[in-house]
């Protein structure tokens, strides 16, 4: 599909650059064992070298891709008059797999995860995209498969809802079965729709994923009142690109930042048309503002160096009052 191999472009150069960097570790200890006269002081250094790839070869696919962090961020809105110190927990691209190769995210690592989100007790859960890793389940399995991946998000809990959107890989399995799984776990799924959030005073908009043009943003927008300040959850903070002034927060998943950073230069692959600067953390637009999740999975390769996983609790606080 042409969505597919666009995300896969920008993969390739990832493992072309593992490959790469495993052919240099491979060659320089090969030239340290055979080669006949070569000075001391290069044999070292060739060792070194080889040493330090495969250090780092162990690190970043056993060790860092199932390292999670857990982000607390305190952020103001300016203008809002809703519950001081909101709890907003965000948890994006989780990957699930049962597929033996991948075993990242598999559905035991997933419910350690969720029980982690519940014991910091959020008011409120959103879930950015990419529920799936795998592709080629079709038919009566594919709905069996679903329910086992799942599984584990019919336990979070927060007292104003669990909410999600889709993501590219959702959709190429098949966004309908998946999104019909996640609601029969009480997840609710927004489709370039918006909610209002009872209590918070904030509304709760959902863009659908851009890669597979299932992305609405101004259809989403719209359902809005003018004057409300909005959470507007989307996959690929390619959907943030042009919007109209936002009151309030865009959070997005999709990129991983990147799943390896390379220090001086950024996100060594973005699978998206928004900016590599928007490969993680926070996005600045005009007046508007965005974070982007670096998630739980990984995609295509799996491998993080420089970009751990994670998941953030936003505590979202009232702008101080200027006295007069």
């Amino acid at each position: 599909m042409r969505e597919e191999s666009a995300e896969r472009r920008g993969w390739r150069r990832l493992a072309s650059g593992l490959r790469r960097g495993g052919a240099a570790g491979a060659a320089g200890a090969a030239g340290a064992a055979g080669a006949a006269g070569t000075p001391r002081r290069t044999s070292w250094f060739s060792r070194v070298v080889g040493i330090l790839f495969v250090l780092t070869s162990i690190w970043s696919v056993l060790i860092e891709p199932r390292w999670v962090a857990r982000r607390d961020i305190d952020h103001t809105l300016p203008g809002w008059r809703g519950a001081e110190g909101l709890k907003v927990a965000v948890a994006s691209d989780w990957h699930l797999t049962n597929q033996p190769l991948w075993r990242v995210m598999t559905v035991d690592r997933a419910r350690d995860i969720v029980a982690e989100i519940n014991a910091a007790q959020p008011d409120l859960i959103l879930l950015p995209g990419d529920f799936i890793a795998q592709h080629d389940v079709h038919g009566a399995a594919q709905e069996e498969v679903l329910e086992e991946l799942l599984e584990p998000l019919a336990a979070l809990k927060a007292r104003l809802g669990v909410y999600a959107v889709l993501g590219n890989h959702d959709w190429w399995l098949d966004g309908d079965a998946v999104r019909a799984a996640l609601e029969r776990h009480g997840v609710r799924v927004l489709e370039n729709e918006a909610v209002p959030i009872p209590g918070a005073g904030l509304w709760l908009g959902g863009v659908g994923d851009d890669l597979t043009l299932h992305a609405d943003p101004l259809k989403t927008l719209a359902a809005i009142p003018p004057d409300a300040h909005v959470l507007l959850m989307m996959h690929d903070p390619g959907s943030f690109m042009g919007l109209p002034s936002l009151r309030g927060l865009a959070l997005a998943g999709h990129t991983h930042g990147g799943q390896v950073y390379v220090p001086f230069y950024g996100a060594f692959t973005l699978p998206s048309v928004a900016p590599r600067e928007w490969a993680y953390g926070w996005v600045h637009q005009g007046s508007d503002t965005m974070y982007v999740t670096s998630g739980l999975g990984v995609s295509i390769l799996p491998v993080r160096l420089n970009m751990r996983p994670e998941w953030v609790v936003f505590t979202f606080r009232q702008e101080a009052e200027v006295s007069r």
